[in-house]
């Protein structure tokens, strides 16, 4: 019983870090829709990286420790902070913008 109880006890944290994890993705979505570029990681300008570098490493830090938890209980990776990784990095110039992308993923995530 008492591995059970654990295992509600992980699963509970687990629901509560995800929960964290979106509001926090929400916001900096939303700091990014307004104009601040660095969240997508588009830009090569060091300040506009080094800017938005604490936000990526606690949504990181929050991801990992997700999937750390998700993996005990057997369930499928956290697939918004696989997403979000996927889409950060260098782009072609024909791309959008971080502040258009960002709104897109704000859509998405409403319509959900």
């Amino acid at each position: 019983m008492a591995k059970a109880d654990r295992l509600e006890r992980l699963d509970a944290r687990r629901a509560d870090l995800e929960a964290q994890y979106t509001d926090a993705l929400l916001a900096a979505l939303r700091v990014t829709a307004a104009g601040k570029w660095g969240l997508f990681g588009h830009t090569a300008d060091k300040a506009t990286r080094a800017a938005a570098a604490p936000v990526v490493a606690h949504l990181t830090e929050l991801g990992e420790e997700i999937d750390a938890m998700r993996e005990t209980l057997f369930m499928e990776p956290f697939d918004l902070h696989r997403e979000f990784l996927a889409s950060r990095g260098p782009v072609d110039a024909q791309a959008v913008g971080e502040p258009r992308q960002a709104q897109a993923w704000l859509q998405r995530l409403a319509a959900q």
